[in-house]
Parts: structure tokens; sequence; C-alpha cells
């Protein structure tokens, strides 16, 4: 007797999904080799080639003339801080790209960095402030300016395109305030101001990653925690709704999750441009596979990061900050999706 129909799709569709979660599994362990890979490039190649036994020894605990001081307070602190900022930046971009459903909902995009970086230009420049302040201001700065937009965006309820257009409103007054406070700086703020607006890892201590692996086990975990409801959130509001997800809760635990993370990293590295922006596309290319991809988007960014930094102080003629290198290839693909998005539109 020939199966039912129902029953033979049935079984494709639960086929289908099992190749599906095993790409998803090789592609996630593939990465984060990678990432791994990246992170021993990193401590055995910088001014000098260190070898990998003596970068074994020295992170075991041992004193090696010439090596300890390199890897151990260099190297180490740089690659672990760059990681951890790429997988903070991209955790958030991905959680907003899936919430708003919107792949130009990004935090450097909808103005969230950019609050950031103008509450910590400000105290550089106007206020003096130095060290852990500038972070805790850029921190409180971050999740008052996402309260702001939220609140502008509100019209019975939270439209995606409606806070994308106020966040790229918000963005605007802010890189304008920015611009003139460097306009009125001194020159021993200015250099400062610039050198944490261009997202770096230069002085980068292993002290500066406990509040990043912090945020990340906390706030990232509970973006992990709600990724299922992310899922039908994709679907859109009211399908959620229909399947149980309480939609409001859903979406605001999911913004101040991930403001809490970016602002942390912002406050830690400054805006490393773009990697919020680029991790969950590219992921999404590399699985063809839809849903958040939170994790995936999370290792995506940490490789991107640490990579990014390797070719700005180590493959170019000159050193070059890590923002100014994701910003160099964040930018053309930028202009792509809002291109590609035009077409569409008019189509």
């Amino acid at each position: 007797m020939a199966q039912p129909d129902a029953l033979v799709a049935q079984r494709r569709f639960r086929s289908l999904r099992q190749a599906r979660r095993r790409g998803l599994l090789s592609v996630t362990l593939l990465i984060a080799g990678l990432v791994l890979g990246g992170i021993v490039l990193t401590l055995t190649v910088g001014q000098s080639v260190t070898a990998p036994l003596d970068v074994l020894r020295v992170l075991w605990g041992a004193e090696v003339p010439g090596v300890t001081f390199a890897v151990r307070e260099l190297r180490l602190p740089r690659a672990i801080v760059g990681a951890l900022a790429g997988a903070s930046f991209s955790l958030a971009g991905a959680a907003f790209q899936v919430l708003l459903r919107n792949p130009l909902a990004s935090p450097d995009i909808i103005g969230i960095s950019a609050g950031a970086s103008a509450a910590a230009v400000g105290g550089i420049v106007f206020l003096g402030l130095g060290g852990v302040w500038i972070s805790v201001f850029a921190v409180v700065a971050a999740l008052a300016v996402a309260a702001a937009i939220y609140l502008l965006a509100w019209r019975d309820g939270v439209a995606g395109g409606r806070l994308i257009l106020v966040g790229i409103g918000v963005a605007a007054m802010l890189n304008s305030f920015v611009a003139y406070a460097l306009s009125q700086a001194p020159s021993w703020s200015l250099q400062e101001a610039l050198r944490w607006l261009s997202g770096t890892l230069n002085g980068a201590t292993l002290v500066q990653g406990l509040p990043l692996a912090v945020a990340l086990l906390v706030f990232g975990g509970v973006l992990l925690v709600q990724s299922r409801a992310l899922a039908a959130l994709q679907m859109g509001d009211d399908t959620a709704a229909a399947i149980g997800v309480a939609v409001p809760r859903t979406r605001l635990l999911v913004v101040l999750s991930a403001v809490a993370v970016i602002a942390v990293a912002t406050a830690v590295c400054g805006p490393i441009s773009f990697v919020a922006f680029l991790a969950r596309p590219i992921a999404s290319r590399l699985t063809r596979a839809g849903g958040p991809l939170l994790v995936l988007s999370a290792l995506v960014g940490a490789l991107l990061v640490v990579l990014a930094d390797f070719t700005g102080q180590i493959l170019l003629p000159a050193r070059y900050p890590v923002g100014i290198v994701t910003g160099v290839l964040g930018a053309p693909y930028l202009l792509y999706l809002i291109v590609l998005m035009h077409r569409k539109g008019a189509a």
C-alpha cells in the first residue's frame, strides 16, 4: 500500500531540516576553528615571529626571555579583547537585524554606537574624563539613546522601518555633535578622542576583557534564550503572537540586552565600524539558512575583528586601527545593500 502523500512530505521536510542543522553545525565548528586559528596567528606573529612551542610555554606560565612580555602583555590581551568585542558587536547586530527584519538595522547605523561615541568624545573634550569614567559615560549614553530612539519610534508598537529612520536621524545629530566637539578640542584631548573614535585595540588589557566577557555571558545569554522567539518574530508580529510569543515583552528584552552588549563593547574599544552590520549577512551566505544565526554571527564577528586587527597591524605598510580596516570592508557592502534594496523596491 502506498504511503500517503502527507507522510512522504513530512519525512522529506524532516530530512531537509536535519541536513540544514548538520550544515549549520559544520559551518559553526569551521568558523570557531578559524577564530582559534586567528588567535594563534596573533600570538605567534608580530614584529617578530615566535615559535608556537614558546607561545604555549608562556601561556602555561613559564618565563621565556624576549617572548613573555610580547605574548602575555601585548598579543594575548589584544587577541582576547578583539575576539570578545567582535562577538559582542555581531551578536547585538544580528539580534537587531532579526528583530526588525531589516539588514540595515545595525547598531552602528541606527544611532546606538553614535550615542556612545558622542558621550565619550564629549566627556574627553569638555569634561576632561579619562580611564574607566569614559567607559561608564559611554555605556549610560548608549542606553539612553537607545531608549530615546525606541520611544520616538513608538506608535502602537515599533515598526522596523520607522525605528531605522528615527535612528538614522538621531545618529546624524550625534555625529554633528562629535564633529563640533572635535573642532573645539585642545590638542592634548583631540588625539585621545580621535583614537577612541577610530575603534582600536591598542593598549588592550585582560582586565578590559572581563566586562566584555561578563556582558557577553549575561546579556548575550538572554539573547540566545530568546532565539526561538526571534525566529518567530521573523515571520511577523501577528504570526509570532498567534503561536504564543509575547511580542512587546520579547522586543523590549531583546533591545535592552543587545544595547547592553553593544554599549560595553563600544566603551571598551570604541566603535569598531560595520562588524555588527556585516556578521549576520556573512553567516547567512555561508549557511544559506534562515533563523537568527546568533552563535554563528558572533563567531563570524570575532573572526572579522581578529583578522582585521592582524591586517592593520602586520600586513599593511603602516599600522591602522582595527576600526579603519573594518570600515574599509563594510562601507562598500553598505552601498551595495542600499542599491540592491532600492532595485527590489522599484521592482
